[in-house]
């Protein structure tokens, strides 16, 4: 390459590099410098000190988790089949794509106050399973652990199937019918051959419906009980933030919970290498 396509490309780079540093390194990097110190200046420990010894706060780790962690799995898990029956059309392909996506366009602020609407205690469902005789009282599928969890998952189904479904559309179809040439079943052909190939896909998709539940405010206020059994981390860097007005306590919690997204996706990317390898030796073979 010559040198003049070399500074060409570092022009066409720098944008994408600038962009990069504003909106990421540097206010990664201010929050991390806040979280070690405090709002008299100094450098210390005491803002994650105080957040690992407080009960209240600590807590919050464990309560985003068992709501992060389950829907992350149904999400994906459900979206593997999808994929798996879509991946070379069928009848009605456009309208299911069509109601997968209206969720992605209407945000959680809106799913949380349509399931308010819908699946409160006078909501249209509620009301259907009393007149067919199903319930005799309103079930109660909001202000609670339940609330939360459905509304991470119409938003969060989406991404993982159309992902998937967009990886799974690319894998080769020769594979499939070498595989059942051979004398394999169907669901042999796609535990053994088709599924280690959607590892990747797989991956990336758990990484990122992951961060997104992990870091979960609008659902965990509007439809859970945010000074209770769904005060999630991201509420607590919120209170520390915007009610005590303590931006460094805050940007510790920030900081903790980055550190276990980032443990979280480094698992899942240890398996996707483990898995992904023995798919490729299978290929060679």
């Amino acid at each position: 390459m010559s040198s003049a396509s070399k500074s060409g490309s570092k022009v066409l780079l720098a944008p994408a590099i600038a962009f990069l540093v504003l909106l990421f390194l540097y206010p990664f990097a201010y929050g991390l410098y806040l979280s070690f110190t405090k709002a008299d200046g100094g450098a210390t420990f005491a803002n994650y000190v105080r957040f690992f010894k407080d009960p209240w706060d600590f807590r919050t780790i464990w309560t985003t988790l068992w709501i992060s962690l389950p829907i992350t799995f149904i999400n994906v898990g459900l979206a593997i089949p999808f994929a798996y029956y879509m991946r070379r059309g069928m009848k009605g392909e456009k309208t299911i794509t069509f109601f997968l996506i209206v969720p992605i366009t209407l945000g959680a602020v809106l799913i949380s106050e349509g399931m308010l609407s819908y699946m409160g205690p006078r909501g249209w469902l509620n009301q259907f399973l009393m007149a067919i005789g199903l319930v005799h009282h309103p079930v109660r599928f909001t202000h609670n652990y339940l609330g939360v969890v459905i509304s991470l998952g119409l938003s969060g189904f989406p991404y993982a199937f159309l992902m998937l479904l967009g990886y799974v559309s690319g894998i080769n179809p020769d594979l499939e019918k070498a595989s059942q040439m051979l004398g394999a079943s169907k669901f042999q052909t796609f535990w053994k051959i088709l599924f280690p190939l959607m590892v990747p896909g797989v991956a990336i998709a758990f990484c990122l419906n992951f961060v997104m539940a992990f870091s979960v405010f609008p659902s965990a206020v509007l439809l859970g009980q945010p000074s209770g059994p769904t005060r999630v981390i991201a509420i607590a860097a919120y209170q520390w933030a915007f009610e005590k007005f303590n931006f460094n306590a805050a940007s510790a919690i920030s900081m903790i919970m980055a550190a276990i997204e980032l443990i979280v996706i480094t698992l899942v990317l240890v398996w996707r290498g483990r898995m992904y390898k023995g798919a490729s030796i299978v290929g060679k073979g």
